[in-house]
């Protein structure tokens, strides 16, 4: 009795260590028609769980994770369609952060807005997964959350760490049929934001200076940065430079929406206290690369 409590013991410890991520996930229903809601209640109550689930109790790499290692990430779904065969349809947003070395601080990482989340479940149906096979869009798009997640994360910590998982989030586009009946896959005939160009992006060549700046962001310059204010700023404001080089070549780029969806009022605390000259520098830089957030980067100009 007292070898199989330990046995199980050994067992839950492990598997607690395995998982990568920390997924919270919400779902917003309130756009769905009345009759739409009651009909699928529990359905919602469900898939809540079963994402949950694939996404915080399934192994995504080899690597061994503590529980206070695990990535923190959220998952937030705004359904908008539900139909009593099963096809749901929404907007999800795909978020995640790292924490600053030496501080109790998390730097946000990242923010993906997909807005061709869709997909059919029946009650009661396990959610399989095969990373070699398209089994269902559902599947499909988790997968390629969880490896979006993996491949920013790790990009934070190594140059180019990532680049195993941003692999994976293009194997995941091209395994999805055109067949399927589901938008977000293609490079043509859609929103230039959507999952194939996110994947498109994280193998472009000439962004591997964005990707390898997540690295100097974070590493070098945020987890550094009380030791070195102006090497820090100094690092970041060189990102930002090649960035704006970057999208004279790659314009509209959706790497970018990502990063600047999560980072606007961080860079501004960022630069509150540097010198006027340099913030005017890159708040230049920023109101070109990324006027949706004007009025966050004028803040600088104070």
């Amino acid at each position: 009795m007292k070898f199989n409590l330990i046995l199980s013991f050994i067992f839950l410890n492990y598997f607690a260590q395995a998982q990568e991520l920390n997924c919270s996930v919400t779902m917003i229903t309130d756009q769905i028609k009345s009759n739409q809601l009651s009909n699928s209640s529990q359905t919602f109550a469900e898939i809540k769980n079963i994402i949950t689930d694939f996404m915080n109790n399934r192994r995504w790499t080899k690597d061994e994770f503590g529980p206070s290692e695990r990535i923190n990430c959220a998952l937030n779904i705004t359904f908008t369609n539900a139909s009593a065969q099963g096809d749901f349809s929404g907007n999800a947003t795909v978020s995640l952060s790292r924490p600053i070395f030496g501080t109790t601080f998390e730097s946000p990482l990242f923010r993906f807005i997909d807005r061709n989340f869709s997909f059919n479940y029946q009650a009661n149906t396990p959610l399989d997964y095969n990373e070699n096979v398209y089994n269902n869009n559902l599947t499909q798009i988790l997968a390629f959350y969880a490896n979006l997640i993996l491949t920013v994360d790790y990009d934070t910590f190594g140059k180019m760490g990532g680049n195993v998982y941003a692999q994976k989030l293009f194997n995941i586009v091209n395994i999805v049929p055109g067949t399927s009946g589901h938008k977000g896959w293609r490079s043509i005939g859609e929103d230039t934001r959507n999952r194939y160009w996110l994947a498109e992006n994280m193998m472009s060549p000439q962004m591997v200076p964005v990707r390898e700046g997540l690295y100097n962001y974070h590493r070098l310059a945020l987890d550094n940065f009380s030791a070195d204010t102006f090497g820090a700023r100094k690092r970041i404001l060189n990102l930002i430079t090649k960035m704006s080089e970057i999208n004279l070549l790659k314009p509209s780029s959706v790497l970018f929406y990502c990063f600047f969806d999560s980072k606007n009022e961080e860079i501004v605390n960022i630069f509150s206290q540097a010198p006027s000259i340099e913030k005017q520098k890159v708040y230049t830089l920023l109101i070109n690369l990324d006027p949706n957030h004007t009025e966050t980067y004028r803040k600088l100009l104070l």
